[in-house]
């Protein structure tokens, strides 16, 4: 009898497992797969599902970190083999750290349904825990949540499902994939308080998008190799590129480089988007991450996109396990790669004389009459694939470099920088008394300024400098900010003004750009006659603008101003940067 009631007790308990195990696999089939790949969850149904995957699996944790514009906290969940995770202890972690961003415009869904699915098979998985079992997989299940609230089915106009899908634009109707390095958004202050707390080898950004029409239903959009530089960008290009475009094709998965065409065919060929810091992945590899965008194609079906993503995202893994070794000696050997060679390039220009070539699967394209307004329009004719090689330039050259100087000067009152290098993880001092340091200065030459306001601001762009050395006294409080740090790249990158995002260029320092102090001609004429007559070095200049100058010669305001600005009366602040430079 005993016996019996044991063995009972054993099937009893089995079943009860059963069911329960039965009951959480139900509770954790998402909307995508229950509506057969044609919808995606709500945020808030996306972060019920990451909170029930870890209550039941221990390999799961899940975090807020901070809040974001829509008053919601920014998440991050993260798998690890051996258990739930202490997240001040992920950036120290030998395992590989491998960070992925979803829903940047929650309107391009593909990732976050992506990141649902393979966190849980692999949690449910006995070989997928071994086989990613070095490795820290960690996911914003949805960066723009103000976006994801705001829930249509219209504003992908060109979109193939899902059904329903938030907006681009956040809480603030800011592009959040544009405001990684100026972080006017508590979403991209969050982020980077995830990013450091991770401190990803990999980062990984889910997208969708489409400029041109072809058979791929998925491209790959990585950071480019030459800005990358070092060892970096040579792996990246030559190992990392190549492995992922293998793996896929042996999933019968075709992708292509991100096609980087609009309005036009591909045919003729394109050539690499250069994503500036402004950009997430031009933003992480300031830090020396491996950073790619993922693009799926949006005429494609909804669950082909998905899916692919998925597979996609299991190829990344499978490389960083295979390449832990070198991906992690290269990221910490970039520092001292960058140092030795004294100078950092800023801008670039494509190569037009060295491309790439690749078989490309396209559709023919041509321009046929409208039936909507009197003129043409572009159509892909579907029926008429083809397969042919094409130009991809993805090689780039340096057009200008700066010198690395040994630290920056910030004079003390600009603390916005300040605010920003801390969010940032940069190193840096405060000056203890008054002192004086020989610095070189920076005034800014020549800019351009965008006509329209682009997201918040009227950026700058084509802007140069003029140097010069001097003493400078600098008061208690300034800010001193070695160079010889791992946030190197950052520096550069935010405090030479000519860097394409640089924070003069996001406007910063729009204040030192207009004059405080002026004259009045009626009086600042005898000033200026009596500065003349006591300096006949700067006078013979004038007179010799004068006689050169034609359009110079015929504005008495302008020639009064020209001596202004050689006497001591001109304010030392106009057009001078409060960044200085330790040599």
């Amino acid at each position: 009898m005993k016996k019996l009631l044991l063995l009972f007790s054993i099937l009893f308990f089995i079943s009860c497992n059963q069911k329960e195990n039965k009951n959480i696999k139900e509770q954790l089939t998402t909307l995508f797969e229950t509506s057969k790949g044609t919808e995606t969850p709500t945020y808030n149904e996306v972060i019920s599902f990451y909170k029930k995957l870890s209550k039941n699996y221990t390999e799961i944790s899940l975090f807020e970190f901070g809040i974001t514009d829509s008053g919601q906290p920014l998440h991050l969940v993260v798998y690890n083999s051996e258990g739930k995770t202490d997240k001040s202890k992920i950036a120290s972690s030998t395992k590989n750290r491998i960070l992925i961003n979803n829903g940047i415009h929650p309107g391009e869904s593909d990732g976050i349904d992506a990141s649902m699915l393979l966190l849980r098979d692999i949690v449910q998985n006995d070989s997928l825990q071994k086989a990613y079992q070095n490795s820290l997989i960690c996911v914003i299940p949805v960066y723009n949540i103000g976006g994801a609230l705001n829930r249509n089915s219209h504003t992908r106009a060109n979109q193939n499902g899902p059904k329903e899908y938030g907006f681009r634009g956040n809480a603030r109707n800011f592009d959040l994939n544009r405001d990684f390095i100026k972080q006017d958004t508590k979403n991209a202050q969050t982020f980077a308080k995830i990013f450091h707390a991770v401190n990803p080898d990999i980062f990984i950004d889910n997208h969708v998008s489409n400029g041109a029409d072809y058979q791929y239903a998925i491209t790959h959009l990585f950071t480019q190799h030459n800005k990358l530089g070092g060892k970096l960008g040579p792996f990246l290009e030559q190992e990392m590129r190549p492995f992922l475009e293998n793996s896929l094709a042996k999933k019968e998965i075709p992708i292509t480089p991100y096609v980087n065409v609009w309005g036009t065919t591909p045919d003729k060929g394109w050539s690499q988007f250069m994503d500036s810091p402004r950009y997430s992945t031009g933003y992480t590899t300031l830090f020396n991450t491996f950073g790619m965008m993922v693009e799926t194609h949006m005429l494609k079906p909804y669950k082909t996109r998905v899916k692919q993503t998925y597979e996609l995202l299991f190829s990344m893994f499978d490389f960083t396990e295979q390449n832990s070794k070198k991906i992690k000696e290269y990221r910490k050997n970039a520092l001292k790669d960058f140092l030795i060679k004294k100078t950092y390039p800023i801008t670039y220009k494509v190569d037009s004389e060295n491309p790439s070539k690749f078989n490309f699967k396209g559709y023919e394209g041509n321009y046929i009459n409208s039936k909507v307004t009197n003129g043409k329009r572009l159509f892909y004719d579907k029926n008429k694939p083809y397969e042919k090689e094409i130009s991809y330039y993805n090689n780039f050259t340096i057009t200008k470099e700066v010198n690395i100087p040994k630290a920056y000067v910030i004079s003390k009152g600009w603390h916005r920088v300040v605010e920003q290098l801390k969010r940032n993880n940069i190193q840096f001092s405060q000056i203890k008394k008054d002192t004086i340091m020989q610095v070189e200065i920076n005034h800014i030459d020549q800019y351009s300024t965008v006509k329209s306001p682009f997201e918040g601001h009227y950026l700058h762009y084509n802007t140069t400098i003029k140097k010069s050395i001097d003493n400078i006294q600098f008061s208690e409080g300034a800010i001193l900010i070695p160079t010889n740090q791992n946030g190197i790249r950052y520096l550069l990158e935010t405090l030479e003004a000519e860097a394409v995002d640089s924070f003069f260029n996001w406007n910063y320092f729009d204040t030192v750009l207009q004059r405080k102090e002026g004259f009045s001609s009626y009086v600042f004429e005898d000033v200026a006659e009596k500065f003349l007559n006591k300096n006949p070095l700067i006078k013979a200049k004038f007179d010799s603008k004068l006689k050169i100058d034609t359009t110079f010669s015929k504005n008495p305001r302008a020639q009064l101003n020209w001596i202004y600005k050689q006497t001591p009366h001109y304010e030392k602040a106009h057009l001078r940067l409060p960044i200085y430079k330790l040599l």
